[in-house]
């Protein structure tokens, strides 16, 4: 298994995901914004949905928007 995300940071246009040790995961385009983290996912608002990617930056699923 992979590193978990222990911590999730937007700067800028891009979303930086980081391990327990601190050490960079993955960088994610932001789009409209990163709308929250887990162990195991980045969540990122684009339009009218939000797309999650997993510790290596890649797209694991995506759901339409909340209002």
């Amino acid at each position: 298994m992979g590193d978990a995300i222990a911590s999730a940071v937007q700067r800028g246009g891009w979303v930086y995901a980081y391990n327990a040790k601190g050490s960079q995961l993955c960088v994610i385009a932001a789009g409209d914004g990163m709308t929250g983290y887990t162990g195991s996912s980045v969540s990122i608002k684009k339009g009218n949905f939000v797309y999650v990617f997993d510790a290596k930056g890649r797209q694991t699923g995506v759901i339409p928007a909340g209002r």
